[in-house]
């Protein structure tokens, strides 16, 4: 009965910003991880950034070395809905990005822990 999917993805210049939404269906308020990963044809799935649910207001989130400090993740609990906030993006960040979920308690960086996952949203970044 979860679903999640994503939307907000596009063409978009080096440089700019860019805001993927993640809405999310179900009993999204029981998911204890969840994060974005991204894919390129011939490439396995890549991890980019990851949230943990501690309490109602407290998270702790964590992401790929490639991204940091450019990308911030982060949860909407009134709206069920997860944010991937993406700037000075470059054209090696184009791929498929999906959302996951998962109701476990692990690390977010690891594709094998969620259980949910979204059908992708393409962002394509030319210089």
């Amino acid at each position: 009965q979860v679903q999640l999917v994503e939307s907000g993805g596009g063409l978009v210049l080096a440089g700019d910003s860019l805001r993927l939404s993640c809405a999310a269906s179900g009993r999204t308020n029981t998911m204890n991880i969840m994060g974005w990963f991204r894919q390129v044809p011939g490439k396995e799935r890549e991890f980019v950034a990851g949230i943990i649910k501690i309490a109602s207001a407290t998270y702790t989130t964590s992401y790929a070395d490639s991204v940091k400090g450019r990308f911030t993740i982060s949860r909407d609990n009134a709206n069920s809905t997860l944010y991937l906030q993406m700037s000075s993006l470059k054209p090696e960040d184009t791929a498929v990005y999906y959302c996951a979920a998962s109701r476990a308690y692990g690390r977010p960086n690891n594709e094998y822990q969620y259980t949910y996952w979204g059908q992708g949203t393409q962002v394509t970044v030319s210089s």
